[in-house]
């Protein structure tokens, strides 16, 4: 039985379809349809998705479970649920931090993902209105860096991303994040079945199949291991305290191994979705299928562009990228706003628009980045950090440092603090081979699992 239901200062979502697609789309992001498919192809393909698919069920999934029975048995945001729960245990660690931790994480991505999530915004009206019709991949990576090489224009979508960010979570969650997300998500689906169906018939749908899902276990070296493991980690978006928030505006009677297997499968069904979206096109144009973060905004403009209908098929392809992207920065939000809603005398409106103003100002290191700081080197007298931009420095410290850490923690507090009886009343589960299976998974599986990422991306 959740604790501290009376005291919480927080909405719960109405229903749990609304609770699974709120959770799915924080999960489903830039990292499912931008960097799963170049990760992929950079990583040799099938042999990939095959520790992908393996690490989501047996690392990403068991931490996610324990971030869900963190926030409803708490009932308040990351660092209030956990410190509830500490004292429940009787730990006198600050495990609160853990929580503050993922919220200074997510503030920084928030910064930097606005930004990103502005380019695709912008691409939806640059590919709709026909910018790209029947010019080749060099011009249109000439369009890209000339679209980077200005400030304005950069700045100006970062800006209406984030007013709408932020215009959705200053609303609550029933009148704002979940209206949203209910209808979002099924688009989402919709559009990219709908966008399969036409790779299916204009592009080479046979290779793309083939290059996905028949396993070359040669191509399986420990480095495509690594980074299997660490997409499917970063993936589903464990470790910040984003499903703690949300779980904590759960209802008590969700099952919450149900739930989690839905939003893992979503999850990746997103992104398997995305790779048969891009590399069916990718591959009947003879392009790079390992084309890196620019076989987006670059490989695939250039290939609608030559394609039947492609202005408004790619804007409907960018429109897709631009709805995952909202849902995930609806959620990072929602985890600081969560905990300024505990605090007294702070109200959600001025707090989403305070957050989000500085937000937007921390993001500009990251417009600037790709211009008039492209030169600059905050960190270059370090041999580790001499080629880092303040936009990778950025990156390379939410990914490399706050996620595992924050994902380590979590599943260690769920493992071994909290008491058997409270895990198991959470997840509705007796001492059988379900709850043993997990429970291994989070004591010793998945810590492990990421803490090899973390350690391997340090160096």
């Amino acid at each position: 039985m959740a604790m501290n239901q009376g005291a919480s200062p927080h909405e719960n979502f109405s229903t749990r379809f609304a609770f699974l697609m709120a959770t799915i789309g924080a999960a489903v992001g830039l990292g499912n349809i931008w960097k799963f498919p170049y990760s992929l192809g950079n990583s040799g393909g099938s042999a990939f998705v095959i520790i992908y698919l393996v690490a989501i069920f047996i690392v990403a999934t068991p931490i996610m479970m324990s971030e869900m029975i963190i926030g409803r048995r708490g009932r308040l945001s990351a660092p209030g649920s956990m410190n509830a729960l500490a004292e429940e245990c009787g730990s006198r660690l600050p495990w609160g931090w853990v929580g503050w931790w993922g919220i200074i994480g997510m503030f920084f991505v928030l910064s930097f993902f606005s930004v990103v999530a502005g380019w695709a915004l912008a691409y939806v009206v640059k590919v709709g209105s026909g910018t790209f019709t029947g010019l080749s991949i060099a011009e249109v990576g000439q369009e890209f860096d000339a679209f980077l090489h200005s400030p304005l224009q950069v700045t100006a979508w970062h800006f209406a991303f984030m007013a709408i960010t932020v215009f959705v979570v200053s609303r609550g969650i029933k009148a704002g994040i979940e209206k949203v997300v209910n209808y979002l998500m099924p688009a989402l689906f919709v559009m990219m079945i709908g966008l399969v169906v036409y790779a299916y018939f204009v592009g080479d749908f046979t290779q793309a199949v083939q290059y996905l899902f028949s396993p070359d276990f040669s191509k399986i070296t420990p480095a495509v291991a690594l980074a299997a493991i660490g997409q499917a980690f970063f993936s589903v978006n464990v470790g910040v305290g984003a499903i703690v928030t949300y779980s904590a505006y759960l209802p008590a009677n969700v099952n919450l191994p149900r739930s989690a297997m839905i939003i893992a499968i979503g999850d990746t069904a997103v992104a398997l979705l995305a790779g048969l979206v891009i590399f069916p096109i990718v591959f009947a144009n003879g392009l790079d299928p390992a084309g890196g973060p620019g076989l987006l905004f670059v490989t695939l403009s250039a290939a609608f562009g030559q394609m039947p209908g492609g202005a408004v098929v790619g804007a409907v392809f960018f429109l897709l990228i631009f709805v995952a992207a909202l849902t995930s920065s609806l959620s990072m939000l929602e985890v600081i706003i969560s905990r300024a809603e505990e605090t007294k005398g702070l109200k959600r409106k001025p707090m989403a628009v305070l957050v989000g103003a500085v937000a937007f100002i921390l993001g500009l290191a990251t417009v600037f980045s790709f211009n008039i700081w492209e030169s600059v080197r905050p960190l270059g007298f370090l041999n580790a950090f001499q080629d880092d931009t303040p936009f990778n420095l950025v990156d390379k410290f939410v990914t490399n440092l706050v996620l595992p850490i924050g994902g380590m923690l979590y599943a260690i507090f769920a493992g071994w603090w909290l008491s058997k009886e409270t895990t198991m009343t959470e997840l509705g589960l007796s001492e059988g081979l379900g709850f043993q299976t997990w429970r291994f998974l989070t004591r010793y599986v998945a810590p492990v699992a990421v803490g090899l990422v973390f350690v391997t991306n340090l160096w």
